[in-house]
């Protein structure tokens, strides 16, 4: 490394003034340097996000930032100082569809900045972004140009988001929780691409995250912060191996780690709880100028049994089929063609009264608590809903079993008449589960239930749900791409691709021996909590899987080969 590039002296954030000020950071310390990348970690709320936007002067209305961030010869605190914004400093957001505007194609938001800047003219600006997009690892860039976000997978958005940054050539680049929300092949291949831009271009790169695994694989150095306050700082192999604030080592014993398992497998001689056979559904885009577009064939051909209390995981990249397979179990989806049984019930032909009385034994915890609550229901009422559908109980008996069941998942009954948006991620995942068991249902199918949310607040979800499995006898479909959550949540594992089951089996032995290539790879690409087993080169999703039928390659261990 090189000269520092920016130096950071006593930077504190408050939100309003006077006797109403409240201090969200304090006292920030810390240096960046050239090839340097520094990883800035953080539970939600701890004031990760809110000190680089102190740096790129984004902060919100009423909110003021004051202490020193030297750089460039600058104080970037100055009011009367302009942001270096692109050209100085770029930020990657956390979700880049949201980043992007979703009107103007991809080549004008690529060109925009550069001829604005005066940093090229039109027709020079298209051929560096081509370039820049090759350069990212988009394939036909120049296809891409003419396409609008809504076109491109999360992960090439999240590219071409990298691209827009680099174009504009800046020293620091700030790349806020930029793997969050993708899966772990995606994840892997954006983190090699940051990496090696830091390589060949020696900017500084600050990594936020709360993904300690993340952490691991990039960083150089740590800096821990809680409640707006940094609690630790220093090398990332001294704050993995011998952290020295309790938090720090909270935060650690929270990382699940694909290497660690902690369930064993349910014997499997019982008859199945959930039977499906051949099950396929394709989507269509319709047509244009009287020609049938493209079809997509989500789930094709899929056979699985669900064991009496056991938990199967359906692993799998974004478009896999997962999400799409179990909103068809839970009749949210109508499938093509297929059988699925419930306890001998046939759910698929069902429809009516049956159906909804069938529908109470299956319920589903979404991804978003936020997006599958109304946000202009209190959650008391949302959790009482299904009740009052399902049951007969009077509505004092509902308001009882609407407080236990807040209180089983770690809320307080008088939370009952609050609105979602009164509560943390975590709480809302909480009121989620308790309105999913509130009907007593025999499935749960859980989709992505921990994939937003910080390392501490996810082992507390799966916990929760492990208890409450084992008090109810529950039978769970664990929806996931984080395979180190669903080495020690699941009993057998089934790998999805293109809507077919590629590999399933007990855990451990497909962990142990992983058949199908593409499992191999999902394996290879999840992050390792060890800075001391960084991997240069990891194995990328591969694009073409053989389709051939499952065979039994060990008992129990079935594979497409």
């Amino acid at each position: 490394m090189s000269s520092v590039l920016l130096s950071v002296r006593d930077l504190s954030v408050t939100h309003g003034s006077g006797t109403r000020a409240v201090p969200l950071v304090h006292s920030v310390n810390f240096d960046l340097a050239r090839g340097q990348i520094l990883s800035i970690v953080g539970e939600s709320g701890s004031g990760k996000s809110m000190t680089s936007k102190a740096l790129m002067g984004l902060l919100p209305p009423n909110v003021t930032a004051t202490g020193e961030a030297q750089f460039r010869g600058a104080n970037l605190l100055d009011k009367n100082i302009a942001p270096p914004r692109g050209t100085g400093i770029g930020l990657i957001f956390q979700e880049p569809m949201t980043a992007l505007t979703p009107v103007l194609t991809i080549g004008m938001q690529l060109t925009e900045a550069m001829v604005v800047h005066g940093l090229a003219d039109a027709r020079d600006a298209k051929a560096r972004a081509i370039q820049m997009l090759e350069r990212v690892g988009i394939p036909n860039p120049k296809q891409r140009m003419t396409q609008y976000p809504h076109e491109l997978s999360g992960g090439m958005r999240q590219r071409v988001m990298i691209a827009m940054m680099m174009l504009l050539e800046p020293d620091i680049l700030i790349a806020d929780e930029p793997t969050t929300a993708l899966d772990v092949t995606v994840q892997a291949q954006i983190l090699d691409l940051l990496r090696d831009i830091v390589r060949d271009t020696d900017v500084g790169l600050i990594l936020i995250t709360h993904d300690m695994g993340v952490v691991a694989e990039m960083a150089e150095d740590v800096m821990v912060m809680k409640a707006g306050r940094v609690v630790e700082a220093g090398s990332v192999h001294q704050i993995f191996q011998a952290p020295g604030d309790a938090y720090t080592r909270a935060l650690l014993d929270a990382v699940p780690s694909v290497e660690t398992a902690s369930v064993d497998s349910k014997p499997t001689d019982s008859q199945a709880l959930l039977s499906i056979r051949h099950l396929s559904k394709t989507f269509s885009g319709g047509r244009a100028f009287g020609i049938a577009a493209s079809v997509t064939r989500a789930v094709d051909d899929v056979s699985l049994d669900i064991m009496p209390g056991e938990t199967l995981a359906l692993v799998g990249e974004s478009g896999s089929g997962k999400s799409t397979l179990g909103r068809i179990l839970a009749r949210l989806t109508k499938a093509d063609k297929g059988n699925v049984t419930l306890a001998g019930t046939d759910l698929l032909s069902l429809e009516g009264a049956p159906l909804r009385q069938e529908r109470r034994k299956i319920q589903m915890i979404f991804q978003d608590p936020y997006a599958s609550l109304d946000p202009r229901q209190s959650v008391g009422a949302a959790i009482a809903e299904p009740i009052k559908i399902q049951t007969t109980l009077s509505k004092a008996d509902r308001a009882k079993r609407v407080a236990q069941l807040l209180s089983r998942v770690g809320l307080t009954p008088d939370m009952a008449s609050r609105f979602p948006h009164e509560f943390s991620g975590g709480q809302r995942q909480r009121v989620s589960i308790a309105r999913a068991i509130a009907a007593g249902p025999e499935l749960i199918i859980a989709d992505e239930p921990t994939s937003a949310l910080d390392v501490s607040i996810q082992a507390q979800i799966l916990d929760l749900l492990s208890d409450l499995k084992s008090e109810n006898g529950l039978t769970m479909l664990f929806i996931s791409h984080d395979l180190a959550v669903v080495r020690q949540v699941a009993d057998r594992i089934a790998v999805m691709r293109a809507g077919r089951i590629l590999e399933f089996g007990p855990t451990e032995a497909v962990w142990a021996s992983p058949r199908h290539p593409y499992t191999k790879a999902l394996i290879d690409a999840a992050p390792v909590p060890d800075p001391s087993r960084k991997r240069s080169a990891r194995a990328h999703a591969l694009d073409t899987f053989p389709m051939t039928p499952l065979i039994e390659a060990a008992p129990g261990h079935w594979v497409a080969l």
